[in-house]
């Protein structure tokens, strides 16, 4: 029975990619906000830039009720939605919440979108880049504070940044699964997805006519099904271990076409040079910059998690004044993909949580109005 239930959980893994991808015609439609070029940190600039999101909601009067959703890498608007609905955690009935799209992940500009400059003309890009366009938006729509910032794994990582970028713009962080720094672990595994598709001749120097296949699904072997996963998630699903090799060509199978090679280059280059501490007037000193966090923060790491280290973000939580830090179903051993909403176990934890914490930074609404 144990095996059973464990089968049918992972095997609904491939479901909730696909089903997390696909925009249906009864969810609010997608909206873009064209900046024109953006100027990012490094002095480059991104022509003809647009942003992409979706918003769940209504602004109240007040305009106290708003929550900023980033996204994971090679995620979209869609990576939180098991944490969006009436009675969970992000409950449009209460909030409006801003779900965003990330430079590079194929709905704002990107590499394999972008007209002006395709592919791997496109420039190099960094996290605070990410915020900064979000900041833009969130200009657009005449927020000038929210409740929450809140996102998964790069998510979480932008979060972070944001709470040291703008201090005074959020009452509190859900940072799920993040990192405050990228760790030389995290980088090998990324620069290893990033060999395991410029290494395929197909992806040939970027300009490919289509998928460079095979790198793809190395990547999403690497990234995917081992450093996002922990081995206990595969000790029950498979009494024949040989059986994981048919198991994962299907997986890759159905994700070959789901994000674009260069996008997902891209995006690893900013996840590897993530850094609080290299903020402007940090001085690389991550700890002031952490210190520079004012919001009430909620950190959750997954047990066991090989692509963002627990160690990591528990440590940086030495250095946030006001922190809570958990740990997602303890006693459950998913890694990084305990903030993926594929697990019901870790769904339901994950909007207990949220839920209780944003109540408390809302004492119980009344804030809201």
């Amino acid at each position: 029975m144990r095996t059973t239930l464990l089968t049918a959980v992972v095997a609904g893994l491939l479901l909730h990619a696909s089903v997390a991808l696909a925009h249906r015609p009864d969810q609010p439609p997608h909206q873009q906000y064209r900046i024109g070029d953006l100027t990012l940190e490094s002095g480059e600039v991104i022509k003809d830039f647009a942003i992409s999101y979706v918003t769940h909601g209504t602004l109240n009067a007040q305009k106290s009720n708003a929550i900023l959703m980033v996204t994971a890498i090679s995620g979209n608007h869609h990576r939180l939605d098991f944490l969006i609905g009436p009675g969970k955690a992000l409950d449009p009935t209460k909030y409006f919440i801003v779900t965003t799209d990330a430079i590079g992940n194929g709905l704002t500009t990107s590499p394999s979108n972008s007209q002006a400059q395709p592919r791997m003309k496109f420039p190099k890009f960094l996290m605070r880049d990410m915020v900064a366009s979000q900041q833009k938006l969130m200009e657009h729509l005449g927020i000038k504070r929210v409740l929450a910032v809140v996102g998964p794994s790069m998510g979480g990582m932008q979060a972070l940044q944001w709470g040291v970028s703008h201090p005074d713009f959020m009452d509190s962080l859900v940072a799920l699964v993040p990192l405050a720094r990228t760790p030389a672990w995290s980088v090998a595994v990324m620069e290893a997805s990033r060999k395991a598709i410029m290494l395929d001749p197909a992806w040939n120097g970027g300009n490919y006519t289509a998928p460079p296949e095979k790198g793809i699904r190395l990547w999403r072997d690497i990234v995917g099904f081992l450093a996002a996963r922990a081995p206990e998630m595969y000790r029950y699903q498979f009494a024949n271990q040989a059986d994981v090799i048919p198991w994962l060509k299907a997986q890759e199978d159905a994700l070959v076409n789901v994000f674009d090679a260069n996008d997902w280059i891209y995006q690893t280059w900013a996840y590897d040079r993530h850094d609080v501490g290299t903020t402007p007037g940090m001085n690389g000193d991550m700890l002031k910059a952490l210190r520079v966090i004012k919001a009430k923060t909620l950190i959750m790491t997954g047990t066991k998690d090989l692509l963002n280290p627990e160690w990591e973000p528990r440590e940086a939580a030495r250095y946030i004044r006001d922190v809570r830090v958990g740990t997602i179903s303890p006693g459950t051993v998913t890694g990084h993909a305990s903030a993926g909403g594929a697990f019901p176990a870790d769904v339901d934890y994950l909007n207990h949580e949220i839920t209780q914490f944003l109540d408390l930074v809302t004492d119980n609404g009344r804030k809201l109005k």
